[in-house]
């Protein structure tokens, strides 16, 4: 019987590639092309999301470990925001938001 292993195995050394070199193949992010430009999108598990964000679509919580979207204009890094998942995909069919007064006519 041979002796019990005590450390872990050793995982291959990781490539002098900085992350923007890495193949988007290979990790969940995509480019998608909106109207505004051409974004880049990343699909966040739950167990990867350590801090809790505000979602720009509406403007609630998104808590600690919940799965969520983060996307940003390719040539902007700045612009990058956490979004939910739901909120990303129907941002092109929300209209902005009006307040009206009580006695405003409906259009």
């Amino acid at each position: 019987m041979s002796p019990r292993r005590n450390h872990p195995k050793r995982s291959p050394k990781r490539g002098a590639n900085s992350e923007e070199e890495r193949d988007i193949s290979l990790s969940s992010e995509s480019i998608e092309e909106h109207s505004e430009g051409t974004y880049r999108v990343r699909r966040i598990t739950g167990s990867t999301s350590t801090k809790p964000y505000r979602c720009p679509g509406c403007d609630q919580l998104i808590p600690t470990a919940t799965p969520h979207t983060v996307a940003w204009l390719e040539e902007d890094v700045e612009s990058r925001r956490h979004w939910h998942t739901i909120c990303w995909t129907k941002r092109e069919d929300r209209r902005p938001k009006t307040f009206k007064s009580k006695g405003a006519p409906r259009y």
